[in-house]
């Protein structure tokens, strides 16, 4: 599912505030899945959200440093 910063880009601020809620909601879920003893979620998992979070606060970044 890994997001591209030029797909990012497109979408408006309020979007990319929605969509940093919804992965940082999922990654949540998955290390406390992994916590419980549930093997059904890789590492690879985890590190492409940690990833994609990354992703979107880099684009709200560039957008404050323009405005």
């Amino acid at each position: 599912m890994a997001m591209k910063a030029s797909s990012l880009r497109e979408q408006t601020d309020e979007e990319l505030r929605n969509l940093m809620d919804e992965t940082r909601s999922e990654l949540a879920n998955v290390r406390m899945m992994q916590r419980v003893g549930d093997g059904s979620h890789s590492p690879l998992q985890m590190r492409t959200l940690r990833r994609d979070v990354a992703r979107i606060k880099t684009v709200i970044e560039e957008r404050a440093q323009q405005a």
